[in-house]
């Protein structure tokens, strides 16, 4: 199958000026492809650079500091699963995560690694387009914080503290390295300490666009986020999961 399918594809109407100096940095192996998501996002105001090979996009990831990353599985020198790694050290940067493949087990690791979405190649350019608006507003809400009439209190729970104003976490005194994903799950456990949240009401919570694809990513998430907790899932100090309909943040 074709990656991508720009030949009948149009960019949509819409004000250019909303996505104006939004950096947008393509790691892939295919110039052609890389020209083409070029070619269909500039109209829409998004500044895109493309590189080519792993090393390359993980230094220019962490110099040029864009908006969002779409960074291809396959790449030469070093797979994206490293680029993720090495990106991750130093940013939360939203990155969606490219494949020709459709294995599970690449989604679960590209996820499990801190990736916030995971495409196939064969996807619409629209989708591509919504996802892409998807994590970016996620990320991008810290700097509209302050433009709320009032701040939003501390979530806490036991040593665990979590500062939606300024998106920051952290357990104990050591600050949590969350994605903007991963953040916003969180959040929604917090606000329902004691309850138990259904995978829908959490779906809902974190996403942007309509959850039909992957749906199992919430429990990749919640994955971890386990681990950042150092929560053991058979003996949960945090996060439980209620069988067959969601997950509970235990009261401390």
């Amino acid at each position: 199958m074709n990656a991508f399918d720009f030949d009948s594809a149009h960019p949509p109407a819409v004000n250019t000026s909303k996505n104006a100096g939004l950096r947008l940095l393509i790691i892939d192996d295919d110039p052609k492809l890389c020209r083409l998501i070029g070619k269909y996002l500039r109209p829409l105001g998004y500044e895109v650079e493309a590189v080519h090979t792993g090393p390359k996009g993980l230094r220019r990831a962490l110099e040029w500091v864009p908006d969002a990353v779409l960074l291809d599985v396959m790449l030469p020198e070093m797979d994206g699963f490293e680029v993720l790694k090495g990106i991750r050290r130093e940013s939360n940067v939203p990155v969606l995560m490219l494949t020709g493949r459709g294995e599970e087990t690449d989604r679960v690791v590209g996820l499990e690694l801190g990736a916030d979405d995971y495409m196939l190649k064969t996807l619409s350019p629209r989708e591509m387009l919504a996802r892409l608006r998807a994590v970016m507003r996620r990320a991008l809400a810290p700097a509209q914080a302050h433009k709320t009439p009032e701040a939003i209190g501390e979530l806490s729970n036991g040593p665990l503290r979590l500062l939606p104003d300024s998106r920051t976490a952290a357990l104990g005194d050591q600050p949590l390295q969350l994605t903007a994903l991963e953040f916003d799950l969180l959040s929604t456990l917090l606000k329902s300490t004691g309850r138990v949240c259904s995978r829908e009401q959490l779906l809902s919570a974190i996403a942007d666009r309509e959850h039909e694809v992957f749906d199992r990513s919430i429990d990749v998430h919640i994955c971890a986020l386990r681990q950042k907790l150092d929560d053991n899932p058979k003996e949960p100090n945090y996060i439980r999961t209620v069988r067959s309909v969601g997950y509970l943040m235990i009261e401390h």
